[in-house]
């Protein structure tokens, strides 16, 4: 039996279609269920600690952009764009430069995904949290889920970058783990119309150009890197927590990008040598960040202005308006992060104004913190894909091993390739 615990739609498909007959355990609730209990969670604050902005069918990607662009140059990502636009996606995602699903088609999207794989012969159970990998002399027997035993030689596990408590888990029966590099910061809103503008030029108003975006880097001189990540164009900054007592942020557009704001990730770079511990302690490090940004007022989400926190004005709301839900609260970003996270954030929104004006607009809101754009760990893997417990198979963004959903799902795809070809199936005998 072939146990999945996934958050990344590609190599589930591709075991499916080979016959395989995945079992993929899912820790959060199939989408529609999902989107309520998320739904519920902007409009009351009552969070679901399995089925949220993190957790649940589609992963974290669900509630985003759906950004399909991607540094990595493999032959792979035309066929997981083919296979998004197959599964109902627009087809503008097989051919734009900088092409992009949106939350609202997402949700189909990925709903039509389970069904092939159900089609195919696989199972999908929801609500299925992996407590525990059972092994015997170095080789994984089973896997535990809602108290149950299941029978298990291969475990492809990709948990995405926010189930910390299955981190845990793994650091205590002995898999092996490495420290690396993250980033920490804030999500900075604008005005649509103002990026159009400062982009765009006489042209701002064109119906043809669609919501412009934009891709900013700085290396600072006090040796920090600051950048922009997962810029959502006409879209809204979403309360993505997935514990109790701690806050994290992201960004999220619909499939038009017609929102009033524009927000994007503003992030620093942030190293092992930052903080000290065991491999987990990048994990503490975000953790640390979230509490203390719950803290300021018992769960409101906090925000500032680039008015106040970088040029010392009156912390107001002026033209732009928060977007985040379900409830505000103005605070120094100094009470969350390290100086140095405040301070290379400080220079990098000055470095970046000089590159699109207006990016340093004293009303810019800055909502905090944004820690979740990539895993602080890496679980190691040989050439075979395989990690120290035989049958172990760590993939995608929770294991350190891609940085969006392009790379998760190529990433996935080659690890499901692995293991069809170490088990003796032939790819060319896959299910169309």
């Amino acid at each position: 039996m072939y146990i999945a615990e996934v958050d990344e739609e590609a190599r589930k498909r591709t075991l499916a279609r080979a016959g395989l007959n995945p079992l993929v355990l899912e820790r959060g609730s199939e989408v529609d269920k999902r989107t309520s209990d998320v739904a519920a969670f902007f409009k009351t604050g009552e969070l679901n600690p399995d089925s949220n902005v993190q957790f649940g069918e589609g992963g974290a990607g669900t509630f985003s952009d759906g950004k399909l662009t991607t540094g990595i140059k493999d032959i792979r990502c035309r066929a997981v764009l083919k296979e998004f636009y197959t599964h109902g996606a627009d087809i503008s995602v097989t051919y734009d430069a900088k092409p992009h699903i949106g939350t609202d088609v997402l949700k189909t999207v990925v709903k039509n995904i389970r069904n092939e794989i159900i089609s195919l012969g696989g199972e999908i159970r929801f609500d299925s949290l992996l407590k525990s990998i059972n092994t015997k002399n170095n080789k994984v027997v089973s896997v535990t889920v809602n108290g149950e035993d299941i029978p298990a030689d291969c475990v492809i596990l990709s948990t995405g970058h926010s189930a910390r408590d299955t981190f845990k888990m793994l650091k205590d029966i002995g898999v092996s783990m490495e420290k690396k590099p993250f980033s920490v910061g804030v999500r900075i809103e604008h005005l649509q119309k103002d990026i159009n503008r400062a982009l765009y030029g006489s042209f701002a108003d064109s119906p043809y150009l669609g919501s412009a975006d934009y891709k900013l880097s700085v290396h600072l001189e006090n040796g920090r890197g600051v950048y922009t990540f997962c810029m959502c164009p006409g879209g809204e900054v979403i309360n993505s927590s997935s514990e109790n007592g701690a806050i994290a942020v992201n960004g999220m557009s619909n499939s038009k990008r017609d929102g009033e704001n524009a927000n994007s990730a503003l992030l620093v770079g942030v190293l092992p040598e930052d903080f000290s511990g065991d491999v987990l302690s990048g994990l503490h490090f975000q953790e640390k960040i979230e509490k203390a940004a719950y803290s300021v007022k018992n769960g409101a989400v906090p925000i500032d202005t680039v008015g106040h926190f970088v040029y010392n004005g009156a912390a107001k709301i002026g033209k732009i308006k928060p977007t985040v839900k379900p409830e505000t609260v103005f605070c120094d970003l100094e009470d969350i992060f390290p100086h140095f996270v405040t301070e290379s954030l400080k220079n990098g929104i000055v470095e970046f104004a000089k590159k699109i004006e207006g990016f340093d607009d004293k009303d810019a809101i800055l909502t905090a913190p944004e820690t979740r754009s990539s895993s602080p760990v890496r679980i190691l893997r040989d050439e075979n894909g395989v990690s120290n417990l035989n049958g172990l198979y760590p993939a995608g963004e929770g294991a350190g091993y891609a940085g969006g959903i392009m790379s998760a799902a190529v990433d996935g795809i080659k690890t499901a390739e692995k293991v069809i070809d170490q088990l003796g199936f032939s790819r060319t005998n896959q299910k169309n």
